[in-house]
């Protein structure tokens, strides 16, 4: 009897189940979930530009790190005396331009004096020329004038070579402060080179994060130029990983806005973006992609690389790089009705 009496409830619920579950089916279908998706954080291998012993190791494994923190540390023994040596380099320089022109002064001053003896000699020579003439004066009292007159001559143009000489030496410019000149730009150049090299062997934290495989890195070991001592992975720099079927983005666009929610943290739920969709499928990127060339040809749905930005991580718990999440996007466009449903609508209006 109770269940004869249920019989006609159910019936008479079923109608009404059809049409609450047609109607959500109309609206649905906006939101584009994937699970295919993981959580990727920016990573460096801490390096530096010198070579050089292990000193110092100020952190440890799995520390969380500020910028500019320090990491580790050469030993500065070397830099250090290159750099002495490249600041003495400089002082030297420095004193041969300041010489280089008190020289070119002193043959200014060289030139002028012989050019105002010139018409001395000159006049002279003239002089013992006409006396000459007259039998006056012998020939050797002019012979010796006139040696005198090419040797003023000469002392002016030995005097003006070696101003040109010093002043090419002064990059052209005796005036010019020193700090302008060539020659001492280039040991200034190595100076600064030095310097910097001293400041490459204190290794620091190029952003917040944490570190790991700090252990490889012990101290005595030899690190040669840009070979990574440990990894630094961002505490902030962090981004969803996804690639959902090509068949699930048909309404996704860059700057929806995206649900996070992540395996670790059950019922915690994060905010984002569509940051950018990939041009290609991530089996275009194989080093073999796949090609038939047998003609058995099956198709096979292919995923499309999609990154989504993460905007409220503070107050969060911690997200890590690699961490598996349900990635939600609202495209904004319900599923609406079957085709066949509308057909048969459209049908039915034209009949009425």
């Amino acid at each position: 009897p109770k269940r004869g009496r249920a019989r006609p409830i159910l019936f008479a619920l079923l109608p009404f189940a059809l049409v609450v579950g047609g109607y959500y089916y109309v609206i649905g279908g906006q939101v584009m979930t994937t699970d295919n998706a993981y959580i990727q954080a920016q990573s460096l291998g801490v390096s530096t530009d010198v070579s050089g012993t292990v000193s110092e190791i100020d952190v440890h494994e799995n520390e969380a790190v500020k910028k500019d923190q320090v990491l580790f540390r050469l030993r500065p023994a070397s830099f250090e005396t290159a750099l002495a040596a490249a600041q003495a380099q400089l002082g030297t320089v420095r004193n041969q331009v300041l010489t280089l022109q008190a020289s070119y002064q002193q043959s200014q001053a060289l030139i002028e004096q012989a050019q105002a003896d010139i018409p001395y000699y000159e006049a002279a020579f003239q002089r013992q020329q006409d006396l000459l003439k007259t039998s006056t004066s012998s020939k050797a009292t002019f012979d010796s004038a006139q040696h005198d007159l090419v040797a003023a001559r000469q002392k002016v143009s030995v005097a003006q070579a070696q101003a040109q000489a010093t002043l090419a030496q002064l990059g052209g410019d005796a005036s010019q402060p020193v700090a302008k000149n060539p020659f001492y730009l280039q040991a200034q150049s190595a100076v600064d080179d030095a310097q910097r090299n001293l400041a490459d062997s204190i290794v620091k934290a190029p952003f917040d994060g944490i570190v790991t495989n700090v252990d490889a890195l012990q101290v005595g070991k030899y690190l040669p130029a840009s070979q990574p001592a440990f990894s630094l992975i961002s505490a902030t720099e962090l981004w969803i990983a996804a690639e959902p079927k090509e068949t699930e983005l048909t309404y996704v666009r860059p700057g929806q806005t995206a649900t996070i929610s992540v395996d670790s943290y059950p019922g915690a739920v994060w905010h984002g973006r569509v940051a950018s969709i990939s041009p290609a499928s991530s089996s275009s990127f194989s080093l073999l992609p796949a090609q038939n060339t047998t003609g058995n040809w099956v198709k096979v749905v292919q995923r499309i690389p999609m990154r989504v930005t993460v905007d409220d991580l503070q107050g969060k718990p911690p997200l890590r790089g690699g961490m598996s999440v349900v990635v939600g996007i609202d495209t904004g466009h319900a599923r609406g009705l079957p085709d066949f449903v509308t057909d048969l609508l459209g049908r039915f209006g034209q009949k009425s």
